[in-house]
């Protein structure tokens, strides 16, 4: 009896080891994931993109596909890779910045703009509040080539209180670049500095997003993909680098577009917002506030951010849950997390290079999400208590190939 207790306590000892190693060797196989990816490549869908995929608490996935262009001479792309983010701006960026001005009593969301820009009335626009900009119900248009008729800053903010509202505010959902322009400028005249200013120092600096910037330098200029130019550029001073002509007028800084990064540092605040808005100790907003602006409401949109479309027909696939969130970029860029599955996905590509006129990423989208959700369907990894901050996969070398947004 002495001698079998011992040599049961062994095999039990063995067996658990045994277990624990098939339980850690039970990791997605993105396979199927990489061809996919490799073939819009080849079928011209973008030159070159980054995929960064996070789930439960760490990241399980990054990589970089096809190169900077269509020219096979052209270099690779990696993991640290520079996109324009396009309209991710409005996310990342502002609905971000005024999250955390929401949270600390700076901003309400039921104040009239009006409150903030006096000169933005008339025409029923003084009703427009800051929540109806977040949510596109505030009867703005969507879009409007500005340089066509402005030549500074001043005059499209000028045009913009001017311009007629197409729907009265609160009834109409209309996605409006317009409403995250004039948000940008009250944050700027609210908190009395910059919109980038705003961003580096409240997120980029402390979440260390050291290549997350608007006006990236020209000194990085062979890092960053590049992408066309969104409509004619009529001065002769030198056009900004940002794709988008509006964000260009307003100096590439704007809260609409203009804001630059990488998967890796858009990985570090996905995981703040996943971990209820805190990481590594320190608290962007409270996660009441969080709820406030990510939880369903009577709008087709959540504050700031975009739901999965109803009907099965989203950008983010069939299988994301109804209460996830994301946005897309006109660049060819988007962030879809859901917190209930602990599953973000991260997808940055210059798919308006040479021109925006394809646009083959939108049937690329829906399958790629798709995708990657079977491959953690069908793998799933072991559940793992949150990290402080994304455990990055082994970057791998690029492998080259082989207005909605």
């Amino acid at each position: 009896m002495s001698l079998f207790r011992p040599i049961l306590l062994l095999c039990l000892l063995l067996a658990g080891a045994g277990s624990t190693s098939l339980a850690e060797a039970a990791s997605p196989d993105f396979t199927p994931l990489e061809s996919m990816v490799n073939k819009a490549v080849s079928d011209s869908v973008f030159p070159g993109a980054t995929l960064a995929v996070l789930s439960r608490g760490r990241m399980v996935y990054h990589r970089a596909f096809g190169r900077m262009t269509y020219d096979p001479k052209s270099s690779p792309v990696d993991t640290s890779t520079i996109y324009d983010l396009a309209s991710l701006t409005k996310a990342v960026a502002t609905t971000s910045i005024v999250m955390q001005l929401v949270d600390r009593d700076s901003l309400a969301l039921e104040a009239p703009v009006s409150h903030y820009l006096p000169d933005f009335r008339g025409g029923g626009k003084e009703k427009i509040t800051i929540r109806q900009l977040l949510q596109h119900t505030s009867g703005l248009r969507a879009h409007r080539y500005f340089a066509e008729s402005c030549k500074s800053p001043e005059e499209l903010f000028k045009a913009i209180d001017a311009d007629s509202l197409l729907t009265t505010p609160g009834t109409t959902t209309l996605y409006s670049d317009l409403g995250f322009m004039l948000l940008g400028k009250v944050i700027e005249t609210l908190t009395h500095k910059t919109l980038d200013e705003n961003f580096c120092d409240r997120f980029a600096v402390p979440l260390a997003m050291k290549s997350t910037m608007f006006n990236p330098s020209q000194s990085l200029a062979h890092h960053i993909a590049p992408v066309g130019q969104d409509g004619i550029w009529p001065f002769s001073t030198e056009r900004p680098l940002v794709h988008d002509q509006n964000a260009a007028l307003l100096g590439g800084v704007s809260g609409h577009a203009g804001l630059y990064s990488t998967s890796g540092d858009l990985a570090r605040m996905v995981t703040m917002l996943m971990q209820g808005g805190s990481l590594n100790n320190q608290t962007f907003f409270h996660a009441e506030t969080l709820k406030k602006f990510l939880s369903p409401n009577e709008s087709l949109r959540l504050l700031g951010w975009d739901r999965p479309s109803p009907g099965g027909h989203s950008s983010s696939g069939e299988f994301f849950s109804a209460s996830s969130y994301g946005h897309l970029g006109f660049t060819g860029t988007s962030i879809w997390i859901d917190s209930e599955k602990e599953l973000a996905v991260i997808f940055l590509s210059n798919r308006v290079y040479p021109s925006a006129e394809n646009i083959k990423i939108r049937a690329f989208r829906p399958l790629l999400h798709n995708t990657i959700w079977r491959c953690l369907k069908l793998h799933p990894l072991r559940q793992r208590a949150p990290a402080s901050a994304p455990q990055a996969a082994a970057p791998s070398a690029a492998t080259p190939a082989g207005k909605s947004n």
